[in-house]
């Protein structure tokens, strides 16, 4: 080869992470060989031997520095180096095409697991954050405005079981990885007896491939991972935001711990919510890998094709941008300091409009009815510039009269959010139902990940 040519084909430095995948896989190949009747169980032993010396090798000493193109050339040129020709017959029946489609596979049911415990353990500080917020209260907020009063606990949450969420597309994510693509050759199949749910079982796959041609391109899961890595960095990026607004002085709603802050090169007083802005920034990485992906595939002709080197650049960053985000942004939310004071304080009278509303609903009057009255009552009270709770009960008389003598009873803030006792509502009981189907559903997913049997 040309050198351009040469550096541009190597690809050690990318997937030479996956040498326990290939040594795994190949331990499998050659085990399945000997029960195919191609090597003999000398051969099988020396072959699996000669792999386990090498993986102490490569655990020891690593790979930098090695000639080789990939993972799979290097970990055979070892092979070689540690019994000598016996180890050309480890490849009978294998091309790399499905062989770096297992390596992968198995790396990724990894990642996934991972992932999956990265992101619990988020779910679990923000599950904890809300256990210690239930009594306290804050605005809600819609268009970033102060809409209606919320437990902070509910807060929590709602970003708690969008997590879960991503949880669930991680564990789809795995469940389509988990599928055995050795023994499919280049694209035909192996010419060989192996027995392929031998090699499932013992390399912990959920199914055999189906088809040869489409197992060796197939990467639809990493789609699927990529996808659940980019909804994460959504999410992320909306719990950032938040603690970026709520960690303000404009908010004051609470503090960063200082081991999750850091300070100005200029002003002594600042405390930056760095961990937020910097998770908060991974979202455009995390979405561009997925990009990436579907880019990669959308115009390749059916078979492997050299191109699909490139599904591990969007893969393995994914990976390391989550399993480096997530834990920071746990510890965060796990340090946070909630504001009571400053909370009560944001809460505006006028949020409590749509209660007195609801008074009016329960007296008979037609929402829509009702949603103009208030409204007009909402007008009165900005024009004198009194709070809505400081209109004296004339003010609410003369709008409608089903607002006395109960409609003062709108204005109580635990009052408001007791009411709204629902699936999913605000109410000590519905936050305390929706911790404990957080904490349940994170149990099942802890289940889901348990390795395949």
């Amino acid at each position: 080869m040309a050198e351009p040519m040469r550096r541009l084909n190597l690809s050690l430095d990318l997937d030479g992470r996956l040498w326990r995948e290939d040594v795994r896989g190949s331990v499998a190949w050659a085990r399945a060989l000997g029960g195919a009747g191609v090597l003999s169980e000398g051969e099988v032993e020396r072959i699996t031997t000669g792999l386990a010396v090498i993986a102490q090798r490569l655990e020891r000493d690593g790979y930098a520095g090695a000639p080789d193109e990939d993972v799979h050339t290097l970990v055979e040129r070892l092979l070689h180096e540690e019994i000598g020709e016996v180890a050309g017959k480890l490849h009978t029946g294998r091309s790399r095409n499905d062989q770096s489609a297992t390596d992968l596979r198995l790396w990724g049911l990894g990642a996934a697991r991972n992932v999956a415990g990265a992101l619990a353990g988020l779910v679990r500080a923000l599950a904890e954050l809300a256990e210690r917020s239930r009594e306290l209260l804050m605005p809600g907020y819609t268009h970033l405005q102060r809409a209606q009063p919320i437990r902070a606990a509910q807060w929590a949450l709602a970003h708690a079981f969008a997590f879960l969420r991503d949880l669930e597309r991680v564990r789809a994510a795995a469940d389509a990885a988990s599928v055995l693509p050795l023994g499919s050759g280049a694209l035909a199949g192996c010419p060989f007896p192996v027995d392929r749910e031998a090699l499932r079982r013992e390399l912990g796959f959920a199914r055999v491939s189906p088809s040869a041609l489409d197992a060796v391109s197939d990467r639809d899961w990493i789609c699927d991972f990529t996808y659940a890595g980019a909804m994460i960095g959504v999410h992320v990026s909306r719990l950032g935001e938040d603690l970026v607004l709520f960690t303000s002085a404009e908010f004051g709603h609470l503090v960063l711990g200082d081991a999750w802050s850091t300070g100005s090169s200029l002003m002594p007083q600042k405390r930056n919510p760095d961990v937020a802005e910097l998770a908060r920034g991974k979202a455009g990485r995390l979405s561009g890998s997925l990009v990436a992906m579907l880019t990669l595939l959308k115009g390749l002709p059916t078979g492997y094709n050299r191109d699909l080197q490139e599904d591990k650049a969007a893969l393995f960053d994914t990976v390391d941008t989550l399993l480096l985000t997530l834990p920071a942004l746990a510890g965060a939310v796990a340090g946070a300091r909630l504001r009571p004071d400053a909370m009560r304080a944001a809460l505006d009278p006028a949020m409590l409009a749509t209660d007195l509303a609801d008074v009016l609903v329960r007296a008979g009057v037609p929402f829509r009815r009702a949603h103009e009255v208030v409204g007009r009552l909402v007008r009165r009270a900005e024009e004198r510039g009194v709070p809505l709770t400081g209109l004296a009960d004339e003010d609410l008389a003369a709008e409608h009269e089903a607002l006395l003598p109960h409609g003062r009873e709108a204005f109580d803030w635990l009052r408001s959010v007791e009411t709204r006792d629902g699936i999913g509502g605000s109410s000590a009981r519905a936050v305390r139902a929706q911790l404990n189907d957080v904490r349940a559903r994170l149990e099942e997913v802890s289940r889901a990940f348990a390795p395949v049997e």
